[in-house]
């Protein structure tokens, strides 16, 4: 093969490659497509019936109204979410988060043999009522730096029927308010 037919073929493929994308310039010179100012079709979301659960004076969360939205039976089948961090059983093993048995009515922190982020034991409150809703509703949003990664329940009848649900596994629940 001698140079002559080298450059043949060299000039052969960027000729190709000209024309591939020449073809692609001309037809949109050619075509003009105009995107539609509107959605072509429009997903209708359901009607969503919301508790109120802001108390007009405090504007603080009414924990009486949120609570009497769930139950321990539905707290028990939306705390399955929990599992794979949690255990909840009397007598549990910490897995990668801290046993809850009776975590209402305790401080932030307090078992001994398990590693809390520094966030976590600086926060050092009770698990109250208010307390438990607020960090379900966005953990990392109520203590800063806490390991959980759990995104939070935005439901307020599945933040209300697990924190039944983990108030009555406990030697020592927590009264209803």
């Amino acid at each position: 093969m001698n140079g002559f037919e080298i450059n043949k073929i060299i000039a052969a493929i960027i000729f190709t490659v000209l024309v591939v994308f020449g073809i692609d310039k001309i037809s949109d010179l050619v075509f003009e497509v105009k995107k539609p100012t509107e959605a072509a079709y429009k997903v209708e979301a359901p009607d969503v019936k919301i508790v109120s659960t802001k108390s007009s004076s405090s504007g603080s969360v009414d924990i009486k109204a949120l609570l009497a939205v769930g139950t321990i039976e539905h707290g028990q089948k939306v705390f399955k979410k929990c599992t794979a961090c949690h255990v909840v059983a009397k007598g549990g093993k910490n897995k990668i988060g801290p046993v809850l048995y009776g975590v209402l009515g305790r401080k932030s922190g307090a078992i001994s043999d398990y590693k809390y982020s520094k966030a976590l034991i600086a926060h050092g409150k009770v698990w109250s009522y208010e307390e438990m809703n607020l960090y379900l509703l966005k953990p990392q949003a109520h203590i800063k730096g806490t390991k959980m990664a759990f995104a939070g329940l935005k439901k307020e009848k599945d933040r209300a029927s697990v924190i039944l649900y983990m108030n009555s596994q406990s030697d020592n629940p927590l009264p209803n308010p």
